[in-house]
């Protein structure tokens, strides 16, 4: 008797015959869950694609508007008219109607980022009053994806205004 409680099993024994596997996956579910994942990292990399296209943008009109603002402040430093007589363009009714601006100075630790930006600045007379000037600033600029991305900017400047009046204070 104590040998047959000894070779008896312990627990119940598997039934004989055909049986179903539990520990793994179909075919059909491996091929549903790549399919979510695959969707999922495709989403997410075209999503960081247009994260990153609207950050270019946004860096880009961040430069354009100090562009321009450093470019009409340098201008409301001159006068109106010539006060002494040199070969340098030095007052607001000498500047020619429309020329390109050179970004050497104010990008002058990086010429490849002032390589990307083309600035024109363009001087218009007011056809009522002959003394004021109106002064646009354009900035153009091409982003990594190769659109093309224009702004502008326009100030008036008048004779013994605000800004001329500034000038004429300083300099006596």
């Amino acid at each position: 008797m104590v040998s047959s409680i000894l070779l008896a099993p312990s627990h119940k024994t598997r039934p004989q015959g055909p049986r179903r596997q539990q520990a793994g996956f179909t075919i059909a579910e491996v091929a549903v869950a790549s399919f979510v994942m695959a969707l999922g990292i495709s989403s997410a990399l075209i999503a960081m694609q247009w994260g990153f296209r609207h950050l270019d943008v946004a860096r880009g009109n961040t430069l354009a508007s100090q562009i321009m603002q450093s470019e009409i402040e340098r201008l409301r430093l001159f006068p109106w008219e010539k006060t002494t007589p040199t070969g340098v363009v030095d007052s607001i009714i000498e500047l020619p109607a429309s020329e390109p601006v050179s970004l050497a100075s104010m990008f002058s630790s990086s010429a490849a980022l002032a390589a990307r930006f083309t600035v024109t600045r363009t001087v218009t007379a007011d056809a009522a009053r002959a003394d004021v000037r109106y002064v646009t600033v354009t900035v153009t600029w091409n982003t990594s994806d190769g659109q093309s991305h224009t702004r502008s900017s326009t100030t008036m400047y008048a004779k013994n205004g605000l800004y001329d009046y500034y000038y004429t204070l300083a300099g006596s």
